[in-house]
This record gives structure tokens, C-alpha cells and sequence, in this order.
């Protein structure tokens, strides 16, 4: 079983953000609101398996006080290491384009820095990845229905970021297989995350809850302060919260599908 966990995480990084760097590859970078408007669904879709799934799992198996810690400190990690992110992109604000929210606002200009770029861009991106990872690796340790479905919902959310990273990569002259690969490696992180949930998620019933409690303070950190509000600053409009909303509803269809 554990096998199947990581082969699942491991396509979900991977194939997702990798099939996100193909589309990009071969129709041509495409624009920031249209990938507005993909992220705006998946984070959408995100919030529903965390309130739908996550979170009542979390409960069931330890108490209110427990998850709450745990939502707690999920967004304070992700909080901290985000800051370390802007701290080395130089920038704390809410971005204008994609390219600066993924930390790339130096690779269209300066081609030399393209390396130190793209090291950033990997390290952003693989920390958005380690929660969604720890997610699937603990709710597949005790469910593989629910790791699955969880690993369905990932792949559909890397499928923009892997859009958004990848079009300013090729517009600052990387060629389209190293793009890819690049897209390719980068969701493959999402197996890290996965790892560390099933050896916290495995230990008892209240590390299982804790390791749910904080993937979902993780994601609802990464919805709430990076996706959503660069969203909406990104198209300046109310589109990106309709697709949200959408999301949601999807999301908790699809749920009940599988329960």
C-alpha cells in the first residue's frame, strides 16, 4: 500500500505539473488570467477536500482542540517558509503578474540570472508542493480511497501552476524539453510531503490527526494568502472568487462520489 501512495503522489506532482508545462509548451504561454481562473477552481477545489475531508477526519480521530492546533501551526510553516521565499526573491507584496508571484520577475530580463531564478522558482514551488504531499501520504496510509481522491485534486491544481512557471521560463529563452523537465521535476517533490505523511500519519491515531490537521492549515495558507488574493490582483476583477465558489462545488461533488 505504502508503494501505491508514492507511485500516486509521485504522478500527481509530476504528471499534473508536467502536463502544465506541456500545455504551455505547445500552444503557447498563456495568459495570466486564463491562469487565474484555473487556480481560482483547483484552490477551490482544494477548500472542499479540506472541510469535506481533511478536517472531519482530523476531528474524528483526535478532538476540536487538537486540529485546531494543528491547523495553527500548518500556516505558521508555511507562513515562515514563504517569508524565506520573498526574503530571497526580494519581494513581500502581492504581485502584478504570475511571473513575480512564482518569484521569476528577474528571468524575462536578465538571462544570466536565469539559474539563481529558477532556484527560487523551484524551492516556491516545491514548498506549495510538501503539504499537498503530507496530505495524500496520510489520508492514503488510512484511506486509499480518499488518498486517492486527494491525489485526483492535486494533479488538477498543479495542472496551472505548471502553466504559470513555465511561460515565463520559455519566454526567457529555456528551450521547451528543459521547460517540461523542469515542470516534470519540480512535481515530483510532491513525494517528500508524501513520505512524511505516512511516517507522521502511521505512528497513532492522534499523529494521523495532527498530520491531517496540519496539511489543511497548509493549503488553506496557500488558497487564502498566495493563490486567491494574486488572483484577484492579477485579473482585477471578481472572476477568480466565482471559480472558487465553483470549485468548491465540484470539489464536494466529487467527494461524495467516492464516500
Amino acid at each position: 500500500m505504502i508503494v501505491q501512495i508514492l507511485l500516486l503522489s509521485l504522478l500527481a506532482g509530476a504528471v499534473g505539473m508536467g502536463l502544465g508545462g506541456l500545455i504551455t509548451a505547445m500552444f503557447g504561454a498563456k495568459s495570466d488570467k486564463l491562469i487565474s481562473i484555473f487556480l481560482a477552481f483547483a484552490g477551490g477545489v482544494m477548500l472542499s477536500i479540506v472541510f469535506c475531508d481533511l478536517l472531519p477526519e482530523a476531528v474524528y480521530h483526535s478532538n476540536m482542540f487538537i486540529t485546531l492546533g494543528g491547523i495553527v501551526v500548518g500556516i505558521l510553516v508555511i507562513m515562515a517558509l514563504n517569508m524565506v521565499v520573498d526574503r530571497l526573491s526580494k519581494s513581500g507584496k502581492l504581485h502584478g503578474s504570475f511571473a513575480e508571484f512564482f518569484h521569476e520577475d528577474e528571468v524575462l530580463s536578465k538571462k544570466r540570472s536565469m539559474l539563481r531564478s529558477g532556484w527560487i522558482m523551484l524551492f516556491a514551488i516545491a514548498l506549495h508542493n510538501i503539504p499537498e504531499g503530507l496530505a495524500m501520504g496520510a489520508a492514503g496510509f488510512h484511506d486509499m480511497t480518499l488518498g486517492l481522491t486527494i491525489a485526483i485534486i492535486i494533479a488538477l491544481h498543479n495542472i496551472p501552476e505548471g502553466m504559470a512557471i513555465s511561460a515565463p521560463l520559455i519566454a526567457g529563452g529555456l528551450s521547451q524539453v528543459k521547460v517540461i523537465g523542469l515542470t516534470v521535476l519540480v512535481g515530483a517533490t510532491t513525494i517528500l510531503g508524501s513520505i512524511l505523511g505516512i511516517l507522521i500519519g502511521g505512528a497513532s491515531d492522534y499523529a494521523l490527526s495532527i498530520s491531517f490537521a496540519l496539511a489543511s492549515g497548509a493549503m488553506l495558507y496557500v488558497v487564502f494568502c498566495e493563490i486567491l488574493p494574486h488572483c484577484i490582483v492579477n485579473t482585477k476583477d471578481r472572476i477568480p472568487t466565482y471559480f472558487v465558489l465553483i470549485g468548491i462545488v465540484v470539489g464536494a461533488l466529487f467527494s461524495g462520489l467516492f464516500h
